[in-house]
Parts: C-alpha cells; sequence; structure tokens
C-alpha cells in the first residue's frame, strides 16, 4: 500500500518497519482464531455433552475474558510499556490454544477458548502503532493494520477447513499456539519506539467520554453480528446445501476477494476517519447483508452476493473504527482508551456467540441472521445515516 496520505504526507522508514511488524505481528496472532470460525461449531457438535448453546459459548468464549481483560492490560501497557504486555498476553493465548487442543469435551475446548481470550494484547498492539506513528500518517497506518487483519481473514478462512480436515480441528489449536510464539519473537524486528507518557494517575475516567463510547457500542454490534453469523454460516452451508467442510473456503475466499473492491476504495477514502456517510454506508450493507442470508438462502448464489455485500460492509468498519478512536483518544490514556474499545469488540464476539448458539438451537440458521438484520437495523437507526459526529 502506498504509504502516502493524501495529504502527501508519508511515513518515514521507521514508522513504516513499526506498522509492518506490529501488522504482522497481529495477523499472524489472529490467523489462529479465524481458521477456527468455519470449522469450530460444526467440530463442536459433536464433542461430549455438547448442546446448541455450548456451542455458540465455544465460539465465542474467548470474546467475554478478552472483554473483561483488555481495559486493565491497555491501562497498564501506559505504565509498564507494550512490549511486557505484549509478550505476556501472547504466552497465555499459547497455553489456552494448548488447553483446547487436548480437550476431547465441549468443556475442555470452552475453558481453553477462555483462557486464550484472556491474551487480550489486541488494545496495546493498537496503541503501540499510535506510539510509533506521527498523527499526520495515522490513518494511513490503521488503514495498513486494518487491512493486514482482512488479508489473515482471507488465508485462514480457505487454511482452516483444508487444515481441520487433514488433521482435524485440534491442529489449528496447536497451529494458534505456534503461531503465538512466532508473534512473540518478531517483536524482536521493530526499532525502537519511544515508551508511552507515564501518568501519575491510573483514572480511567478520560477513556469513557461519550463520543469514545459511541464508537465502541459500535464495534460491539460489528462483532456480535460477524460472531453470530459464523455460529450459524457453516451449518447452512453443510446441513442445506450440502457442501462439504473442505470445500466452505471456496465461498469464504471468493466473496472476500470479489467485497475488497469495495472496500478498499472505501478505506482509502475515509481520509478523516469515521465519515458518517461511509459509515452509514458500511451499516446499510452489513443489513442488507443479513436481511438476503435470512430471506435468500435457498441457494449458494444468493448467499455468495449477500457475503460478498456483508465482508465490504464488514472489513470497511473494522479499519475505521479504531482508527478514529485512536485519534478522539488523549495521548495519556491511549492504551486505556483502546482497552475499552478491544473490551467492546470482544464482549460483541461472545455474546455473538450466545446468540448464535440460542437462534441456532431449533437448527434453522436464518433465524440467527435475521436477529443479525435487528442488531444492524438498531444500530443505523441509532447512528443516523450520516450522522456520525467528528
Amino acid at each position: 500500500m502506498n504509504p502516502e496520505t493524501t495529504d502527501g504526507i508519508a511515513m518515514n522508514a521507521g514508522e513504516r518497519r513499526s506498522v509492518g511488524v506490529v501488522a504482522l505481528i497481529a495477523m499472524i496472532r489472529m490467523f489462529g482464531l479465524f481458521a477456527l470460525l468455519p470449522v469450530l461449531s460444526l467440530y463442536a457438535r459433536d464433542l461430549q455433552d455438547a448442546t446448541a448453546l455450548l456451542i455458540g459459548l465455544a465460539v465465542g468464549a474467548y470474546g467475554l475474558t478478552q472483554a473483561a481483560l483488555q481495559v486493565p492490560l491497555g491501562a497498564l501497557s501506559d505504565r509498564v510499556g507494550r512490549l511486557p504486555v505484549i509478550v505476556g498476553g501472547l504466552a497465555i493465548f499459547a497455553a489456552g490454544s494448548l488447553v483446547a487442543a487436548l480437550s476431547d469435551s465441549i468443556h475442555g475446548v470452552i475453558a481453553g477458548r477462555f483462557l486464550q481470550g484472556a491474551g487480550a494484547i489486541s488494545a496495546t498492539l493498537t496503541a503501540l502503532i499510535t506510539d510509533a506513528t506521527r498523527p499526520e500518517v495515522r490513518t494511513r497506518s490503521m488503514a495498513v493494520f486494518g487491512v493486514g487483519i482482512g488479508a489473515s481473514f482471507i488465508v485462514a478462512v480457505a487454511a482452516g477447513p483444508l487444515i481441520a480436515a487433514q488433521f482435524g480441528v485440534p491442529a489449528l489449536f496447536w497451529t494458534a499456539a505456534a503461531m503465538a510464539i512466532i508473534a512473540a519473537l518478531m517483536l524482536r524486528l521493530l526499532p525502537d519506539i519511544p515508551q508511552p507518557q507515564r501518568r501519575e494517575s491510573w483514572s480511567l475516567v478520560p477513556a469513557f467520554r461519550a463520543d469514545l463510547l459511541r464508537i465502541d457500542f459500535y464495534v460491539f454490534l460489528l462483532h456480535a453480528i460477524m460472531t453470530a453469523t459464523f455460529v450459524a454460516l457453516p451449518f447452512l452451508l453443510h446441513d442445506r446445501f450440502e457442501m462439504p467442510l473442505t470445500t466452505h473456503w471456496k465461498m469464504y475466499i471468493g466473496s472476500l476477494v470479489v467485497s475488497l473492491g469495495v472496500a478498499v476504495p472505501m478505506i482509502m477514502n475515509d481520509h478523516h476517519q469515521g465519515r458518517g456517510y461511509l459509515i452509514g454506508l458500511a451499516v446499510t450493507f452489513v443489513v442488507i447483508a443479513q436481511l438476503g442470508l435470512t430471506f435468500f438462502a435457498f441457494s449458494a448464489v444468493p448467499v455468495f452476493v449477500a457475503l460478498v455485500i456483508f465482508f465490504a460492509g464488514f472489513s470497511f468498519l473494522e479499519a475505521a473504527l479504531p482508527a478514529r478512536l485512536s485519534i478522539l483518544a488523549d495521548d495519556e490514556v491511549r492504551g486505556a482508551s483502546l482497552g475499552v474499545f478491544s473490551s467492546a469488540q470482544f464482549l460483541g464476539a461472545f455474546v455473538g456467540g450466545l446468540i448464535g448458539g440460542r437462534f441456532l438451537g431449533h437448527g434453522r440458521p436464518t433465524d440467527v441472521f435475521f436477529v443479525c438484520a435487528l442488531l444492524a437495523g438498531i444500530w443505523l437507526a441509532l447512528q443516523g445515516f450520516g450522522r456520525f459526529r467528528r
């Protein structure tokens, strides 16, 4: 991606290296989570003591501990530095992956997923990027970070079903543990980055301003919808369309690649992060996609179109929301502010897993998609098309 912003200001060499390394670390770490999304609900169905609700919990469990720990770990990184928190979080994530890999019951997998989530470093990674970049190039740095996560998603949802079909789903947990170790080693590639200004007070009040909480709520809804969708979608493809698990990646990858033709121009044109009409358009995409999955999931073609629309909206929002918050947050509490944001994000993933499990209980994936459409509609109504305030 071109390192220049629309104002002609370019990242310097240190900024490019820092953003590139942090983005790669995030991509490697998230691969372990993303690769499980297309297969975990089907795998969990066959585990001992599995129920629909426990399947949803297995998919979304990591989100609860992520949500609980993002704020304290983000605030801790403001005090002791980003790198110690990142290393510790990666170690915990690896441990949780091993617990899940060695479990043969739904409860053991849930326990491993909870422990995976305790390695809550998303906010700290984002704060590290803001430490390493000037405000003038932060838009582009966050876009690179967001596109990197999107690329990780594309590779993971393709590789996950293939690895699971060849070696079993536990192999994905082993892979996640190995990826966490690799990510920790990559920290050595970072250049010197200025330490955040150490605060005398532990007060988190500045991280809970109304304009920041609005963005936090939006990312909560986004990840609740995404996780619930991926609880139900594998069942739709497997049970209704009789698609073998090893072919699901074609649907995911095809729709993701096509969606980038819409999402990337939107990201590149979001010069001021959070432009109202682009946020409103992206949320509208999510509403339309979920309604399409609800009412037109009678063949693979309309499902593919709905996924293209969904991924276009999701990919833009995934990049735009954290970028906007990182600029609005006060410098001295940026780690804590991004911690609140990430907590909302992962709490959304946890709630989305429960929603998916609850409404999948009658074996109708379309019930889940309809609830997701309602959530997206509420978001659009609260936000107001074109009225996302700066």
